[in-house]
């Protein structure tokens, strides 16, 4: 526990005087600062005791300086420089105006480190005054909206053009498939028996690898060490507060006013200091009406809304790209809006990063849903998820194959994800493209034990929407990363290697060849019951009717293994459904090839907060208290 400053608690004594806060309320506040070790200020703004304008006018006067509004009185652009808006947001500290021969700057957090820090920057002509936390971040969006935007789109393909998605199709890439595609033509012209042949075995074989690898997966996956989860689960709960870090948490939002009470809910129930979290509700700049019911909620200091410019594409990593400029923790974790973390998540992810190698880079928490029971698609999308989380992630973890991220719970080393330039904002599944990046550049992705629970698609369309999208992720990312084959092979192994082929291509191309194996199979069965004789040889024929009877009672047979860890034993019945489940997934990867040809960047929204067990929770959008 940390005593707070003589200057802190001058400060208190002043607020309770003022009758900003009660006499319990600052000892409250007192216990919390110097049981978390933050500053008094960050402890207030953690409650909803004070208007924060109130508290920093308070604070002004307490260092006997002038405060001032920035969103009246702007701070003087050629003051400004983009390249520092990180370290205006980080330390809360902004050039204002010159007065009298000096620099006179804005800050939030005035003392004696606010003052070294502008001296050192600024040098010794300076004076102060305060202005409120939330004043400095709109200053800094309003003043380099553009710029931020353009770094946010623009950064990764300009830095490194080969990683993003930007060029769907390179030159090299469209020969090799122009090339292919008259092999093929050439082939069915001069020999279609001996090419149609050829080519089912290769789809055959590439078929045959992608189950016999994801059977591997699981089966390794499958063995992972229980101890090894306990021991973070007992160091996670043996951190003090005041060992903890200052932690980002993401939120990108579109249009989904009615989810911020039950998201303020969610991130209110961590096991985690909330003086030290750093929240931002990432909207976009036009969506007013969750733009206004956030700034109606009265939620905490600790919340701030980032309001993301209009450009294209409309993406979310984009809008987190943006975002990013904006924060201050040592990690930095992305949650969706209906997102529920259980509530030691972080402090599991702080333990974790502590007791992993130093090239740990990020952590995937498991998925799963809260309305896993509400029909027949939602159990299904769970038992897809179980077997995903909780065997094949951990496999390729195991294995050091690059893991393609879910879209949510990534906790990431904040410096490492801007050295990486973040997310590409021309891939529509952002994270499963990170993950490779990070392999490919040294870093390691692991896997802790922890689950966010959030809403699977309850509606055919909703799920197809959202499928689609992630299987157009997946063929940008394969696109991607295989431009260059040998410099893949080289920075990830031979085993990383054909695990990306078979993971990252295998589920796409399981999806679109699924159906070409049952067409093929009917048009067998036909042809052998009217007496014709077989166009394929007898042994292929066999090696297809293995991958569609083999493949895919084993794939049933892993869905039926995936609940089990979890004791959700009446999940089971329903694998042997999965060939429905099956028709829907090829029905998004082939929506998903023709939005690539069509429109490889339009994001395809999932809409949250229509399954029957949030209509209780979600708060009618007029709604002014949390």
């Amino acid at each position: 526990m940390q005593p707070l400053s003589p200057s802190d608690r001058a400060l208190g004594d002043l607020l309770v005087a003022r009758r900003v806060l009660s006499l319990p309320q600052l000892d409250e506040v007192v216990g919390l600062a110097e049981t978390w070790h933050v500053r008094l200020g960050d402890a207030i703004l953690s409650r909803n005791w004070a208007d924060p304008t109130v508290y920093y006018q308070a604070v002004a006067y307490h260092y006997e300086l002038p405060f001032v509004d920035l969103i009246r009185f702007a701070p003087d652009p050629t003051l400004l420089a983009a390249a520092e808006v990180e370290t205006y947001t980080r330390k809360l500290t902004i050039p204002w105006r010159r007065r009298d021969g000096q620099i006179v700057i804005a800050t939030a957090n005035p003392g004696p480190e606010a003052v070294l820090f502008a001296r050192k920057r600024w040098g010794p002509s300076i004076a102060f005054v305060v202005t409120s936390k939330f004043d400095i971040v709109w200053a800094v969006q309003t003043a380099f909206a553009d710029a931020l935007s353009h770094r946010a789109v623009y950064e990764l393909a300009e830095r490194t053009p080969e990683l993003s998605a930007k060029e769907v199709f390179t030159p090299a890439q469209v020969i090799f498939g122009y090339a292919l595609l008259t092999l093929l033509m050439i082939g069915l012209a001069l020999a279609p028996i001996a090419t149609l042949v050829t080519l089912n075995v290769v789809m055959s074989l590439f078929y045959l690898g992608n189950f016999v690898f994801k059977g591997i997966l699981v089966s390794v996956g499958g063995a992972r060490s229980a101890d090894r989860d306990e021991t973070i689960a007992i160091a996670a709960r043996l951190l003090s507060d005041d060992e903890l870090p200052v932690f980002t948490v993401l939120v990108p939002m579109f249009r989904e006013p009615q989810m911020l009470p039950v998201l303020a809910r969610s991130l209110r129930q961590l096991d985690y200091p909330l003086g030290k979290l750093d929240i931002k509700l990432v909207l976009e700049a036009d969506d007013h009406e969750t733009i206004e019911v956030a700034s109606k909620l009265g939620l905490e200091g600790v919340f701030e809304i980032i309001r993301v410019p209009p450009s294209h594409p409309q993406t979310k990593p984009k809008a987190c790209n943006f975002a990013l400029q904006f924060a201050r923790g040592e990690f930095l974790v992305v949650y969706d809006a209906e997102d529920r973390p259980e509530p030691d998540q972080l402090r599991k992810v702080v333990a974790a990063f502590r007791q992993s190698s130093p090239n740990t880079a990020c952590l995937q928490c498991r998925l799963s849903y809260f309305n896993a029971s509400e029909n027949w698609l939602t159990r299904m999308f769970t038992l897809d998820y179980a077997l995903w989380f909780d065997q094949m992630l951990p496999g390729l973890e195991r294995l050091n194959v690059p893991i393609p991220l879910g879209g949510t719970s990534n906790h990431f080393k904040i410096d490492v994800l801007r050295e990486l330039h973040a997310w590409d904002p021309f891939n529509v599944t952002e994270d499963a493209d990170l993950g490779v990046r990070l392999t490919q550049k040294g870093y390691r992705v692991g896997v802790v034990d922890s689950t966010t629970f959030e809403e699977a698609s309850c509606r055919a369309g909703n799920w197809i929407r959202q499928r689609s999208r992630w299987m157009k992720g997946y063929m940008q990312t394969f696109l991607v990363h295989t431009r260059r084959p040998l410099h893949l092979l080289g920075t990830i192994g031979p085993i990383g290697f054909l695990g990306f082929v078979f993971f990252i291509g295998g589920t796409v191309v399981s999806g679109l060849f699924n159906p070409v194996f049952w067409l093929l199979y009917l048009v067998w069965l036909i042809a052998a019951t009217s007496g014709f004789d077989p166009v394929f040889p007898q042994s292929l024929l066999f090696l297809s009717l293995f991958n569609l009877l083999a493949g895919n009672g084993a794939f049933i047979f892993l869905h039926m293994l995936a609940p089990i860890r979890r004791g959700w034993l009446s999940l089971i019945p329903y694998s042997l459904t999965a060939f429905g489940y099956w028709v829907m997934i090829s029905i998004a990867a082939y929506k998903g090839l023709w939005q690539l040809l069509r429109n490889p960047f339009y994001w395809e929204k999932t809409q949250h907060g229509v399954s029957k067990h949030l209509v209780h929770e979600l708060a009618p959008v007029h709604e002014t208290s949390p």
